[in-house]
């Protein structure tokens, strides 16, 4: 539906302002990143492998995946709201355990829990659907996810300083503040934007085939994913080779480490302005291409025998320029394939995106050994940059077969 009413801040009874949209999507990339220049400490502390660390990433993208699978459905038979507001919760408790935690096993599983806030993360993408049509809803979604391309940028760094001031410890605390001030929030600021779906939970689960025997959508799904795969090989590789590669200090490492959020604010930004415009599938092509290219030169430079910090993380602002590109407008293309079943679609196109994610994360770690210095990394980025490139040609192909038309 489109939603015409004025919008007023901390007022549930109109749509919910853009600043909460954009803090709810926020706190789950936060999530995602502040602690991770703070890995090698962690492995310190809790005496184990770097290797058994790393999963703190990738197993935190899997249930992050698998929840997504259930939120889609529950959101659109319980409504976005209450779905919303207990995951937040939830989050705050799991973030408690990661504090308290003493055995790596422990903070592992707690750390797994804290994955519910991505609840938060898929609905604020499907409350902006519920709002507004299609291009629109890209552009949007662009703005939403521009403003919270500023929380992966400065999260690492404030992280790393945190780590050396306060010790780890001290971002989970600050997450778990984060996540009290969010429940507020949304308590205060968002109504209910969805029309409750009339059909049993298990019929809602009975919905995802029609989006699987779509071919569009699965070229949308895998377009984003891929092209935020080249992302979480970033998370779960970068941290090893900023500081075993290149040896660089926790601060340092939060510092270089945002250098794609730099990227991923442009890209939103274009997105924001040009997607009503240019169109969901050329933007998604363009960002998907400079993507390829930057990781491609990349690759080029070290080749070239200039490896270096600023070399290897200057270049990953092509990874958040690509990114900031086609996720916003595959993710738009992926919610207008059924309309009607825009939560579900959200839900499922972000298990889709996180799962491969988690695995790409893991296999960066597992390849990244003492002695193979950035190259593995660099090699999956380029593979699964240049495979986004080849779903979004699939999806525009097949918009041409179902048009009848050979014109762009």
């Amino acid at each position: 539906m489109q939603d015409a009413r004025p919008v007023r801040f901390l007022d549930r009874r109109t749509p919910p302002h853009i600043v909460t949209l954009v803090l709810m999507a926020g706190l789950s990339a936060l999530a995602m990143n502040i602690f991770l220049p703070s890995l090698p400490q962690m492995t310190e502390f809790f005496d184990t492998e770097y290797r058994l660390m790393q999963l703190s990433v990738a197993v935190y993208l899997a249930v992050n995946a698998v929840l997504q699978i259930l939120i889609g459905p529950l959101s659109d038979k319980l409504g976005r709201r209450p779905v919303i507001l207990i995951g937040i919760t939830l989050f705050c408790f799991a973030t408690l355990g990661c504090v308290l935690a003493t055995d790596v096993w422990i903070f592992l599983a707690f750390r797994m829990s804290q994955a519910v806030i991505v609840t938060a993360m898929v609905l604020s993408r499907a409350v902006v659907r519920d709002m507004v049509p299609g291009d629109q809803a890209a552009s949007m979604i662009g703005y939403v996810t521009m403003g919270m391309s500023v929380v992966p940028m400065i999260g690492p760094a404030i992280g790393g300083l945190l780590d050396e001031v306060f010790g780890w410890q001290a971002n989970f605390w600050l997450l778990f503040l984060l996540g009290v001030l969010l429940f507020f929030l949304v308590w205060y600021d968002l109504g209910e934007t969805a029309q409750k779906s009339g059909l049993s939970l298990g019929r809602q689960f009975r919905e995802y085939p029609e989006l699987l025997k779509s071919q569009r959508f699965w070229g949308y799904a895998l377009a984003c994913a891929f092209a935020s795969g080249a992302f979480f090989s970033y998370l779960g590789g970068a941290p090893f080779v900023g500081s075993q590669v290149f040896g660089l200090e926790p601060a340092q490492l939060g510092l270089y480490f945002g250098a794609p959020a730099v990227g991923y604010f442009l890209g939103n930004f274009i997105s924001g302005k040009f997607s009503v415009r240019v169109g969901v599938n050329r933007m998604v092509l363009v960002g998907s291409v400079l993507l390829t290219l930057g990781i491609g030169a990349s690759i080029l430079v070290f080749a070239a025998g200039y490896d270096s910090p600023v070399t290897f993380f200057g270049f990953m602002c092509f990874v958040g320029l690509g990114n900031g590109m086609t996720i916003p407008n595959a993710t738009a293309g992926m919610l207008s394939v059924r309309p009607r079943l825009a939560g579900t679609a959200s839900g499922l196109g972000g298990a889709i995106m996180i799962g491969g994610g988690a695995a790409l994360s893991a296999l960066a770690g597992t390849l990244l050994k003492p002695g193979t210095g950035a190259w593995p990394l660099l090699f999956l980025m380029f593979a699964t940059s240049a495979a986004a490139v080849l779903a979004i040609l699939f999806v525009i192909r097949r918009e041409r077969q179902l048009l009848g038309v050979d014109a762009p």
